[in-house]
C-alpha cells in the first residue's frame, strides 16, 4: 500500500519543477468518483491539465455502472459516500474482475482524513494506494507516474521478465535475510527512486544538465544496492555523456534510458 504522505513517490515534495506528462497518457482514461461536484469538477480539470480523458461519476453505484461499461486505466475514488463508499466499490470491482478474468485496474483511495484503520481498510478492499485532501496537480502527478501504465508496458495478464542481472525475491531474501527486510528496503527504494526519475524526467525537458547528471548519480546508487546492473552502467555512461552541459544531443539515449529504467522500477514493486 502506498500514501501519497509516506510511501507514494513526489507527493511530499515541494512543486519546484513544471509538470511533464508522458505522451501516451494522451491515449489514457481515468475513472473519477467523488461525490463532492466542487472537486470533481477539480480533479477533472487536473487530469485534462495533464492530457488524460477521464469520466466522472458522483457516486460508487454510479462508478460501478461506468466500470463494468467500458475499460479505464485506473480509478480514483473518495472513501466516503452516500449510497456505495469507496470501500465498497472497490470490493466490487475485484470482483467483476476476477469473474470476467480481466486484468487488475490500479484502484486510488482519495481520503480528507486518514485515520488509523484508513490503510487497512484500503488494502482489504483491494485499493493500491491512497491520496489526502487537499490534493495539488503535482502529486496527482506523482501518484500517476507511478500507478499509470508505461508506453512500454506488457498487455494485460503478461509480467516483465527480469534481465540478466535484476534481483528477484528469492535472491533479496537470501541477500538481507527475511520478507520483512526486502519489504522495507525495497518501499524505502521504490520511493526514492521514483522520485529522482520524476526529476529527471523534467531535468531533461528543460535541458538542465546538472540536474539530469545529478540524478543520474542518484539512481546508479539505488540499482547498485539491489542490482540491476545494464542500467547502472547505461547511466554512467549518460552521466559521463551529459556533464558538458548538452543535454538536446543525448535525448534519444536519455527517453531510452528512462523508459527502461520505468520497467524495472515497476518490476521491483511486484517483488
Amino acid at each position: 500500500m502506498v500514501s501519497p504522505q509516506g510511501s507514494t513517490p513526489g507527493a511530499s515534495r515541494k512543486p519546484d519543477l513544471p509538470v511533464v506528462p508522458p505522451l501516451h497518457w494522451q491515449h489514457m482514461n481515468i475513472l473519477v468518483v467523488e461525490d463532492h461536484s466542487a472537486y470533481r469538477l477539480l480533479l477533472g480539470w487536473m487530469l485534462q491539465k495533464l492530457g488524460l480523458g477521464y469520466e466522472l461519476a458522483a457516486d460508487g453505484f454510479m462508478g460501478l455502472k461506468a466500470f463494468t461499461r467500458r475499460p479505464f486505466d485506473l480509478v480514483i475514488c473518495d472513501c466516503q459516500m452516500p449510497f456505495m463508499d469507496g470501500y465498497s466499490m472497490a470490493s466490487a470491482i475485484r470482483q467483476h474482475e476476477h469473474d470476467h478474468g480481466l486484468r487488475r485496474v490500479p484502484v486510488i483511495a482519495l481520503t480528507a482524513n486518514l485515520q488509523n484503520d484508513t490503510p487497512r481498510r484500503c488494502r482489504e478492499a483491494g485499493m493500491d494506494a491512497w491520496l489526502l485532501k487537499p490534493l495539488t496537480l503535482e502529486q496527482l502527478h506523482a501518484v500517476l507516474l507511478h500507478w499509470l501504465p508505461g508506453s512500454d508496458a506488457p498487455q494485460a495478464g503478461q509480467e516483465t521478465a527480469p534481465a540478466p542481472g535484476w534481483p528477484t525475491r528469492d535472491t533479496l531474501v537470501a541477500t538481507f535475510g527475511s520478507d520483512a527486510i526486502v519489504d522495507q528496503l525495497l518501499e524505502g527504494l521504490l520511493v526514492e527512486a521514483w522520485e529522482d526519475y520524476r526529476v529527471l524526467r523534467q531535468a531533461c525537458s528543460t535541458r538542465n544538465a546538472s540536474l539530469v547528471a545529478e540524478r543520474l548519480h542518484r539512481l546508479v546508487g539505488s540499482l547498485v544496492f539491489l542490482g540491476g546492473s545494464d542500467l547502472e552502467s547505461t547511466a554512467t555512461q549518460l552521466i559521463e555523456q551529459v556533464q558538458s552541459g548538452d543535454v538536446a544531443s543525448h535525448s534519444v539515449q536519455l527517453e531510452l534510458f528512462q523508459a527502461r529504467l520505468c520497467v524495472y522500477l515497476k518490476y521491483l514493486s511486484r517483488l
